[in-house]
């Protein structure tokens, strides 16, 4: 998740865990309804939340709103665990994938979209990662 104030990217990845895909974009107030009615028809083993770093380590403003989602979170869906994962440059780079895709400076402006490639980027990183470390 590329979690937001007004919207969360959202993503999700193969059973074997190769390739994230990005899923939707939704307004932030409506994620815990969207997440609750998505675990009706699909597994989901863990949630890997985006977090926001300054170049210094230094957390930003938002931290303390998505701390609060994470509680609510765990409230509402106990059963599934959350990982956090650092997000720093995803939106740069997920600018610059809908560049080298060819997208046309309007559909670069849209904003959804950009949350969206983020979140797909936060975990494949992820996955990246997970894959080094073993």
């Amino acid at each position: 998740m590329d979690y937001g104030n007004k919207r969360v990217g959202l993503a999700v990845t193969d059973e074997n865990r190769i390739i994230a895909t990005g899923l939707d974009t939704v307004p932030t107030h409506t994620l815990i309804p969207f997440l609750k009615k998505y675990l009706l028809n699909e597994k989901v083993d863990l949630f890997v939340i985006g977090k926001p770093m300054r170049m210094h380590f230094e957390a930003p403003g938002i931290e303390k709103q998505i701390g609060a989602f994470i509680k609510h979170l765990h409230k509402e869906i106990p059963d599934v665990p959350v990982e956090r994962y650092d997000e720093r440059f995803t939106s740069k780079m997920a600018f610059q994938t809908m560049i080298d895709a060819g997208l046309k400076k309007e559909a670069r402006k849209d904003k959804a979209l950009v949350d969206k490639i983020s979140a797909t980027i936060i975990l494949q990183s992820y996955m990246e990662y997970l894959s080094n470390k073993l």
